[in-house]
């Protein structure tokens, strides 16, 4: 890895600075880093399928054999600089949601759209970025227009707002500038069709082969993830079929507890994979 970046992320992971490891171009590759470092303690044969959560994307395709480790940290690390250098472009950023069954997120952005353009910016952003669970969500745009849903929460029907500490508005538009220079190292990465499925958060559908995993993983940068929708497209199955087993591998248990809210049955067979230990294990 750091061959591949160019700087000890193992160092920075574990003694910082806090506020570098935070920074795009630097989180993105540890988080990905992450769960490859203990996809060993899986065995690939016995796998139903796999999903990453945005960067996490790229994991889970090593994971299934779809790339290599190496080269997908390079298309990981020039996605991060890209993304970092599009969000110091705009102040912008992203609100976690929380509302009641009859909030109308889209209309919420609609009026925070309105509300940015009295203020005289032009062409603001203010959209779904992430379908997480029933009633969440994560919208992201300009600061204005998140700013503007908080202080309106009431009138939209939020219980819960919260601004995430990420630098820009990720999976909008105001990340095209990123677009590019992924597509263009896609283009010189080896791709292989999976050896088991991958589902992708721009569809919610499994990945069909090479070409398929090239389109998407850069229209990812720009499309909201449909992680909710991965979770039912993942766990559906007959009536009386059991729940397969789950793992979420890497840092915290966030996606574990949006099963629990996505699907009770399939968290039950749930469990999370520690860092840390793991770690250790390896390392004796």
């Amino acid at each position: 890895a750091e061959k591949v970046l160019g700087y000890d992320l193992l160092s920075l992971c574990l003694e910082g600075p806090r506020a570098e490891l935070d920074r795009t171009q630097h989180c993105q590759p540890a988080v990905f880093r992450l769960p490859v470092s203990l996809l060993h303690l899986q065995v690939l044969e016995s796998c139903v399928a796999a999903a990453g959560y945005s960067v996490g994307e790229f994991a889970a395709l090593v994971f299934a054999g779809a790339m290599d480790f190496a080269e997908a940290l390079y298309a990981v690390k020039v996605r991060a600089e890209a993304m970092q250098k599009a969000s110091e472009a705009v102040p912008s950023g992203m609100l976690s949601v929380i509302g009641r069954p009859e909030a109308n997120y889209k209309f919420a952005c609609l009026e925070a759209r309105r509300h940015c353009e009295l203020l005289g910016i032009e062409n603001p952003v203010c959209e779904i970025s992430n379908y997480l669970f029933p009633d969440s969500r994560v919208i992201a745009g300009h600061l204005q227009a998140l700013k503007f849903l908080q202080e309106n929460a009431r009138k939209y029907y939020f219980t819960r707002t919260k601004m995430l500490p990420v630098s820009g508005a990720f999976h909008t538009r105001l990340m095209e500038p990123a677009v590019e220079p992924l597509a263009e190292v896609l283009k010189c990465t080896e791709i292989q069709k999976p050896m088991i499925c991958v589902y992708s958060n721009v569809d919610s559908k499994k990945y069909v082969h090479s070409k398929h995993i090239q389109k998407l993983l850069v229209k990812q940068i720009v499309s909201p993830v449909l992680w909710e929708q991965t979770m039912h497209s993942v766990y559906e199955r007959k009536q009386g079929t059991e729940f397969p087993y789950t793992y979420e591998v890497g840092p915290g248990k966030q996606l574990g507890a949006v099963l629990k809210k996505c699907n009770l049955k399939a968290w039950r067979q749930y469990s999370h994979v520690d860092v840390s230990e793991d770690e250790e294990v390896t390392e004796t």
